[in-house]
């Protein structure tokens, strides 16, 4: 009985004596959540001036955090004489950390490169951008993945590993993009009145750019006929415009425009040269 007092009477005079240590720890560790948390506020306010997403900001005020956590409780740690335990804890980690690595090596990268595309920033919900072959509008950004939605309505989720180090394209980051088409004119016909009136047709077409100014040049020289390359610009940061549709609108007033004014194309360009070198006899059998 003597020796079970006797043992507690030990333990609660050394509880005495690490109880000032605990106390240090605790409020170290506290300081330390603290520091983190107004850390955390103050990029919060940062960033919040840089525009960028909710998903990164979380992911980003998260890992201050939590940096701020671990440092705390390992120099807690080794305050209360866990010297051994805390060195531990960080071979540990770095050993857990290669081995974690290699086993979700595509996950890893797809969120390191999502925390990048954060800063970057190349595009922005809206945009219209393609990667690898994959062209859509940007639906939502997340760490591991874009997602975008075609032109067909299918949604595709891009891994942020595959934007950050393949080439993008983004046709809306300055709001303007080209389009254009070939028309051909006969070679008797007057090619600079032809240009003349597609400049005017094209900028009666409400969804055509009139700076910058549409380019009409001849671009080649064909067996039967003179190439007119026509470019024109829409304004991409109107997502009612397709550019389709403008283009579609604009090649046929452009043939609708020609025929009228009695042009040839090329379409029957071949046609007419060939029946203009035939003299057809007709003979009738009795």
């Amino acid at each position: 009985m003597d020796s079970i007092f006797e043992t507690i009477k030990l333990d609660v005079i050394s509880l005495s004596e690490k109880l000032p240590l605990l106390i240090y720890a605790i409020l170290i560790f506290a300081v330390f959540v603290i520091l983190g948390k107004l850390v955390s506020k103050g990029i919060k306010k940062g960033i919040e001036r840089g525009d960028f997403t909710t998903t990164y900001q979380t992911f980003f005020l998260k890992l201050v955090r939590g940096l701020f956590y671990i440092f705390g409780f390992l120099i807690a740690l080794n305050t209360l004489g866990f010297t051994s335990i805390a060195t531990s804890l960080l071979a540990g980690g770095g050993i857990t950390a290669v081995v974690i690595g290699f086993a979700f090596r595509e996950i890893g990268e797809n969120i390191l490169a999502g925390f990048f595309l954060a800063f970057s920033r190349p595009f922005s919900i809206g945009d219209l951008i393609q990667s690898e072959g994959l062209q859509g509008r940007v639906k939502g950004v997340e760490l591991r993945h874009t997602h975008i939605r075609t032109a067909e309505g299918c949604d595709i989720y891009i891994p942020s590993s595959q934007i950050f180090n393949k080439p993008l394209h983004n046709y809306t980051r300055d709001g303007l993009r080209r389009a254009g088409f070939i028309i051909g004119v006969d070679y008797e016909d007057n090619i600079q009145k032809a240009l003349e009136l597609l400049v005017n047709e094209l900028a009666s077409i409400e969804e055509i750019l009139k700076n910058p100014k549409p380019t009409l040049l001849i671009s080649n020289f064909t067996p039967n006929f003179v190439e007119i390359q026509i470019y024109f610009w829409i304004d991409t940061f109107n997502q009612e415009i397709s550019l389709g549709r403008v283009r579609t609108e604009a090649m046929e007033a452009c043939r609708t425009l020609l025929i009228e004014n009695n042009f040839t194309l090329s379409s029957s360009v071949s046609t007419s040269l060939e029946m203009d070198k035939l003299n057809i006899v007709m003979e009738k059998k009795e």
